[in-house]
């Protein structure tokens, strides 16, 4: 190769911080060292990857975009040969860069963060916690290499594992009518408030009500927060289709709620584990998935 592994690691470091003092620090050399680095680099490549503007920073060109999403592929598989090579008696080690969509990270990431690092002392596990859309740029950009998504909105270069598919269900005001009831009907619901938990790409209950009652309902109150909604419920101020399902019945203002299987036929919502179209997961995701997997089996939530 006319090229190395180090370039491509000091050109991943500016192209992520934005300048050549930036990577320098990150990459612990000097700034001299990040710019020959790149410069040899696009020599290698023939092609100019970074614009150099001064006191502005760097920018990638069209062509630098392309190469980044390479370059992090690379260096990720060279970090799992190394840590395969390391890893003492079958355990898993080196680093794990993964993502997890905002709203499933309350039920997901305390467990990765405890009990999963505690089980594999030699990995470190990075988690990115944001919207669903932007997660799957960093995916595709290599950023990360695995994310925990709904199936909804899927990019067609995004592959993914199944976790565990979950079944949407209305929430209610403990003292609702229907409350006690060993389940409920969407038309029971038509002539009250909606109250919609939305974060794009899935606009909960839309597709819901749509199945259930050949119409989408207009929601009284919009919010992305997922306590909220169950506040607003709690008062009695509406209900709400989720597929969340926190152990509590208690609201953070203090109300109680109650949480009642759909009898229409309504279509299932699936956690799974996106990773890039062709690329192959490491042990490290691998485990990282069958966990994922054991906490809704022993929890059945979320």
């Amino acid at each position: 190769m006319r090229f190395t592994l180090r370039q491509l690691e000091y050109f991943v470091a500016a192209a992520e911080t934005g300048t050549l003092t930036g990577a320098a620090a990150r990459c612990h050399v000097s700034h001299a060292g990040i710019a020959l680095a790149v410069t040899d680099l696009e020599r290698a490549l023939g092609v100019q990857l970074l614009l150099r503007r001064k006191a502005k920073g760097v920018t990638l060109t069209p062509a630098g975009q392309r190469v980044l999403a390479d370059a992090r592929a690379l260096l990720g598989q060279a970090e799992e040969l190394q840590s395969t090579a390391e890893s003492s008696g079958g355990q898993l080690a080196g680093r794990l860069r993964m993502g997890c969509y905002t709203v499933l990270a309350p039920f997901f990431v305390p467990s990765f963060l405890d009990t999963f690092a505690a089980e594999h002392p030699l990995l470190r596990l990075d988690v990115v916690e944001d919207a669903q859309p932007e997660l799957q740029r960093l995916l595709l950009d290599g950023a990360i290499e695995v994310a925990l998504l709904y199936d909804r909105g899927l990019h067609p270069d995004i592959d993914h594992l199944l976790v565990k598919r979950l079944h949407p269900y209305v929430l209610l005001a403990a003292d609702h009518r229907l409350a006690r009831n060993p389940q409920v009907s969407l038309a029971d619901l038509a002539d009250e408030p909606l109250i919609r938990l939305d974060l794009p790409p899935m606009t909960q209950g839309s597709e819901v009500l749509a199945a259930g009652r050949g119409t989408g309902a207009a929601a009284w109150y919009r919010t992305p927060n997922l306590e909220l909604v169950r506040c607003l419920v709690g008062r009695g101020l509406g209900y709400a289709v989720l597929v969340q399902h926190p152990l509590s019945e208690v609201t953070y203002d203090g109300r109680r709620v109650a949480a009642l299987p759909i009898a229409d036929e309504v279509p299932d919502v699936s956690v799974v584990l996106a990773h890039p179209r062709g690329a192959q997961l490491t042990r490290r995701a691998e485990a990282l998935g069958q966990f994922s997997r054991d906490i809704l089996s022993v929890a059945d939530h979320v």
